[in-house]
């Protein structure tokens, strides 16, 4: 691996003090801020933008955006703050070592060898995000089930908790997995806690035609908006319930049908704009938890929308590029890239809204906004290929590259402990 170039900190000097005493202070800030340099240097880290001044003082690199000043009198928002590198702390979990790592997100085992993007940690602006404690965790879940319901982004979600937990179990006849139900449920066992960690796939919620786990690659996609019972009946009774849905529905119109999948040619179909079918399948989906979910035992989380890299352009590089060899997290604060859609999110809100009106917590995990920064984070071309790559894409990898999942160990990791904070009441 070539050598980073370190960018110089631009350190803000006040002229004309007027005590030596002062003066000896700015002397020796100078000084403290050449070690950290020096120090960071020879670590090959990379420091782009950092400011030294007489008030603000830091040798972290950070990323992200604040809102207001900090102080007590503040209440804790998890999901406003910075990404702080931390090469200390994380990764929380070693791939090589989890037992069910999954190919489609196991990058160093495909070749990725930078691996900086393990190391950031989600700072918050005016509190601390919770350390991970896999064994607290197994202890709440103690006879319980812990379900991911959704698409592959909630399933790399799901893997990632498998991972933060199962190496407190050094026994390994006392962890298991299991596929149920052709395979569309998944449950990670802990017998020592009787406990399960699932998930189940259901990329759109309510039933589709990619609702096999394994045969669902189809760009012509239709869904039964007004049905969700085929898959509910699998979850219902869980302890705690994790949803997402967001990246299966991008297309401008979602064909979906009244009928049913096997009486095609008498069922009735119907073109709907996109954004109104995503409300129509969230409204079938907050009946459901509405009337079906024991709302005194069973908590309820909504992971918000997981974002896309697909064109380098929102990032200064050319249009047609990805986040094909990325290394470096967007540096720009508050950036809100192409691949999410604020009304979709705001369809999100609203459903969860009337859910509250009505007497039903779901508490919106928002990992949107903190997400849109890392675009270095993604597999891009170090995962399995399901398909043979063919010449053309061999020659040009931003023709292959993933930049819709995220590797791991990484920023899926900082989602559960985003949901670990809110499962022991933190936030």
């Amino acid at each position: 691996m070539a050598a980073k170039k370190v960018a110089q900190p631009v350190v803000l000097v006040t002229w004309g003090l007027r005590t030596p005493f002062i003066s000896l202070l700015a002397i020796l800030l100078a000084c403290l801020v050449v070690a950290a340099v020096y120090l960071t240097g020879n670590n090959g880290w990379l420091l782009e933008g950092l400011i030294v001044s007489s008030t603000s003082f830091s040798s972290t690199t950070t990323i992200g955006s604040s809102s207001g000043n900090s102080g007590s009198d503040h209440k804790c928002n998890l999901f406003v703050g910075k990404w702080i590198y931390d090469n200390v702390s994380y990764p929380l979990y070693s791939e090589r070592q989890c037992s069910f790592m999954s190919d489609q997100v196991a990058c160093e085992k495909f070749g990725r060898k930078d691996l900086d993007y393990q190391h950031w940690r989600w700072q918050p602006d005016h509190c601390d995000l919770p350390r991970f404690n896999a064994t607290a965790l197994l202890e709440r879940l103690r006879g319980k089930r812990l379900v991911y319901v959704g698409d592959s982004l909630n399933r790399g979600q799901w893997v990632s908790m498998v991972c933060l937990v199962e190496s407190v179990i050094q026994q390994p006849k006392l962890k298991s997995l299991h596929f149920t139900h052709n395979s569309s449920l998944i449950k990670f066992k802990a017998k020592e806690y009787n406990a399960t960690i699932e998930f189940y796939w259901s990329p759109l919620l309510v039933e589709s035609n990619s609702d096999d786990p394994l045969m669902h690659r189809l760009p012509d996609r239709i869904v039964r908006i007004q049905e969700i019972e085929k898959h509910a009946r699998y979850w219902t009774d869980a302890d705690i319930l994790v949803f997402n849905t967001y990246l299966w529905w991008k297309r401008t119109y979602m064909k979906t049908i009244w009928g049913s999948f096997e009486d095609v040619e008498h069922g009735i179909y119907k073109e709907v704009p996109m954004l109104r079918s995503y409300e129509m399948a969230l409204k079938t989906w907050s009946d459901w938890v509405e009337i079906h979910v024991n709302h005194t035992k069973t908590k309820m989380f909504f992971v918000s929308m997981s974002p896309t890299h697909q064109t380098g352009d929102e990032w200064g590089k050319r249009r047609e590029e990805n986040c094909y060899s990325e290394r470096w997290p967007i540096m720009k604060e508050e950036y809100w890239g192409r691949g999410s859609n604020k009304n979709m999110m705001g369809i999100v809100g609203d459903a969860l809204a009337k859910l509250r009106d009505r007497g039903v917590d779901v508490k919106l995990i928002n990992i949107t906004q903190l997400s849109e920064y890392r675009k270095e984070a993604h597999p891009s071309i170090y995962r399995k290929q399901w398909d043979a790559l063919t010449e053309e894409q061999l020659r040009n990898p931003t023709t292959y590259s993933d930049c819709n999942h995220w590797c791991l160990p990484g920023l899926p990791d900082v989602w559960n402990e985003l949901l670990y904070a809110h499962i022991f009441g933190f936030s």
